[in-house]
């Protein structure tokens, strides 16, 4: 598995301080980044709207009947206070809350879900909060919490974790759009075009690597991307690309590592008698494989298992790991905590 993706988030961050949080795109109104999945959405109007789950309701530009509010800051007296203050002053109540305090860093961590009495208008939400984020020194993030975030799939010939994506989106367990499906490869262009999703075949060479991740970040602003999902993409992005990323890509890679490197790692195991099959998802960084995790699966193995068995047992784990992975991402449950995550789970 050495081939599996570079990393390339760097850290995704929140909102108020420069630094976007998973979920926040940067360069957006209100908190020096917009929410992910904001603002005009690129040429899905033109190349078709790809795959997404069960549609959501019509809801005039720019209003929601319910939001989202996630933020970080140091811990103090108050926050919950302002927090919900803020939120009966806007006429929104409160349907789901979640709240950690990390002694260890001495960070406050939130993640709120409230319903509005009335569609209020998200952007001028943002900008009334900017000043309570601001007397706390807050990374947040606020949006429309049915608002879809858009996802480019990359893959190189493996199509298990693609499949199983599709299928979620397919059947609104994952309520997410997927615009365009990139790869490095021709293989699964007929599972993209099955889904009537564009395919865009970009091969990478040492030679011609910079001028295939220009596409890719071409893709990225085409299509107004908010999330890049590395579903077994075989390639090692480089750290321009990483960082141009920062934030909105999530890897999945098998939890041999750094046990097992390199080609056939199941075999690998298979030799060293392994008793447990994993996998790991993570916002990808610069350091291969290294990124904060934020979500991992496993399943017991024994003697009788053969190498085969056991690297079919990963692709369940895989795929079980990056599905959790790219939900609780898609809905602003995930906020950085230096090298580690904390995840609000439903």
């Amino acid at each position: 598995m050495s081939q599996t993706p570079a990393s390339t988030a760097g850290k995704p961050a929140g909102q108020g301080t420069g630094t976007p949080a998973p979920g926040a795109r940067p360069g957006g109104p209100g908190t020096g980044g917009a929410a992910m999945g904001g603002g005009d959405r690129g040429p899905a109007a033109t190349a078709g709207q790809g795959r997404s789950g069960e549609q959501g309701r019509a809801a005039e530009p720019g209003q929601a009947e319910e939001i989202v509010l996630t933020l970080s800051c140091m811990d103090t007296i108050g926050i919950v206070h302002a927090v919900s203050g803020f939120l009966v002053a806007h006429r929104l109540n409160i349907v789901n809350s979640q709240q950690f305090d990390d002694p260890g860093s001495g960070r406050f961590f939130l993640r709120v879900q409230a319903r509005a009495e009335r569609p209020v208008d998200v952007l001028a939400l943002r900008s009334a909060f900017q000043a309570l984020a601001d007397n706390y020194g807050m990374d947040w993030n606020l949006s429309d919490a049915d608002e879809r975030m858009r996802l480019l799939i990359m893959v190189s010939k493996f199509d298990h974790c693609l499949n199983d994506l599709l299928y979620r989106i397919r059947t609104g367990a994952l309520r997410v759009e997927v615009p365009v499906i990139v790869s490095n490869h021709p293989d699964l262009a007929p599972l993209a075009e099955a889904e009537g999703i564009p395919f865009v075949h970009i091969p990478v060479t040492a030679e011609t690597k910079p001028q295939a991740e220009v596409r890719v970040r071409e893709i990225v602003d085409e299509y107004r991307i908010d999330l890049v999902v590395l579903a077994r993409y075989m390639q090692i992005l480089s750290d321009e690309l990483c960082a141009d990323l920062a934030g909105r890509a999530i890897n999945i890679h098998h939890s041999f590592l750094p046990g097992f490197k390199g080609a056939r790692p199941y075999h690998q195991a298979f030799e060293r008698g392994v008793k447990l099959v994993g996998a790991t998802a993570h916002y990808v960084t610069a350091d291969l494989d290294e990124g904060p995790i934020i979500e991992q699966e496993v399943f017991r193995v024994n003697h009788a298992h053969s190498a085969e068995d056991l690297a079919l047992a990963g692709r369940d784990a895989e795929c079980a790991a990056l599905a959790r992975a790219v939900r609780w991402h898609s809905e602003r449950r995930v906020l950085l905590n230096g090298a580690r995550t904390v995840v609000f789970t439903d």
